[in-house]
């Protein structure tokens, strides 16, 4: 199973260029890197890059984060994938950008 980080681009540069990232100031807050599925991604989007241009959807499986993974309510009572570890460049499986258009961000074919 996929599921989603979106990085504003200095922090994927940053994990392009160590090889891993603790992640956002808000993944670092909570002690935690917050992911989301394919049907939450669009809303975390909306929720909290709302009007944020130059970001990277990143798409790791789920399957070979291991132990770390945890699934935990969060929006709603939804659970939602949270990983307690860093997030490395091996546990990608593929990024692309994720332009925003007039009716906001512009997923991948596919992605939602």
């Amino acid at each position: 199973m996929l599921i989603f980080k979106i990085f504003r681009r200095p922090e994927w540069d940053a994990l392009t260029a160590r090889g891993h990232t603790a992640g956002a100031p808000i993944d670092l807050s909570d002690g935690y890197i917050h992911l989301s599925t394919a049907q939450q991604v669009a809303e975390t989007a909306a929720r909290h890059f709302a009007g944020v241009s130059d970001l990277v959807l990143v798409a790791v499986d789920a399957d070979r984060l291991g132990p770390a993974l945890k699934w935990e309510p969060s929006r709603g009572g939804a659970l939602f994938p949270h990983l307690y570890r860093e997030m490395t460049l091996d546990d990608v499986i593929w990024d692309k950008s994720l332009p925003l258009g007039a009716a906001g961000h512009i997923f991948p074919e596919g992605v939602i």
